[in-house]
């Protein structure tokens, strides 16, 4: 098993008048699944929160912020986002399927980017978030993938490529992950549960907030620790998924947004 290391942790601190904060993750939109973006659509344009912030996957391909400047889906994506954040503050977080998000999109979304991980401080507690593919320990061979794409020589290199090339690469990826998916004798990896309580700790948090692994729970970590793993979503799905995480003074909630 790969050991985790405690990484520097950022910090976003809520100013006093947020009351309510939205979390989602892992929507994986994409032009070919309209009803998971009607659903988000709909979500942005009638979210009450005082902030948003998205833990990763929010594409299922992200191949670099040029594929925005022309007409299409991603377009349409970043029109969302510039009318989102004229209202409140968004913040984005990388996952695996988007960790090419760059600093370029985010200036014409208005987001601001989140370090993985990131403390946010709200009404006096501090969450712990994550996009949670660090952690899935046992996933060895994804780990060292990430690790090598995660480095600016490898982004460099891809961005380098023509456009094009690059969306037929990323459907070449995406289609050996599905096939490993299928795959019967393929583990399914989940957060590790040692490293999470030792980020936890090193953070001075009691509760890990992730999305990546699919399989919304809350899981005890002992010790007065817990994981809060949020829901994909996918709005064509018997039934349909759209959850979102609403963190106040109350604490944690979710709210199905179907």
């Amino acid at each position: 098993m790969t050991p985790v290391a405690n990484p520097a942790f950022s910090e976003l601190v809520a100013p006093p008048a947020w009351r309510t904060v939205d979390l989602i993750s892992d929507l994986h939109l994409q032009a070919s699944e309209l009803a998971t973006f009607e659903a988000w659509q709909g979500y942005l344009q009638t979210t009450p929160a005082d902030a948003l912030v998205i833990l990763g996957d929010l594409f299922e391909v992200w191949v670099g912020d040029d594929a925005a400047a022309q007409p299409g889906f991603e377009a349409q994506c970043v029109e969302l986002l510039q009318r989102t954040a004229q209202r409140l503050p968004v913040f984005f977080m990388h996952g695996n399927r988007d960790f090419l998000v760059g600093k370029a999109f985010a200036a014409q979304c208005g987001l601001t980017l989140l370090d993985d991980p990131t403390v946010l401080v709200l009404h006096g507690e501090r969450w712990l978030l994550s996009h949670g593919d660090a952690l899935c320990l046992e996933d060895t061979d994804y780990l060292q993938f990430r690790a090598q794409v995660r480095t600016p020589e490898w982004q460099a290199a891809f961005l380098a490529r023509p456009l094009e090339e690059r969306r037929a690469l990323a459907r070449a990826i995406r289609a050996q992950s599905e096939d490993r998916k299928r795959d019967p004798s393929t583990l399914w990896a989940d957060v590790d549960a040692d490293a999470a309580r030792q980020w936890l700790q090193h953070a001075g948090a009691s509760a890990l907030i992730h999305g990546h692994t699919h399989r919304p729970a809350v899981h005890d970590l002992g010790h007065g620790l817990r994981r809060i793993v949020l829901s994909d979503w996918d709005a064509a799905a018997h039934p349909p998924r759209a959850q979102l995480l609403c963190l106040s003074a109350a604490g944690a909630q979710r709210v199905d947004l179907r």
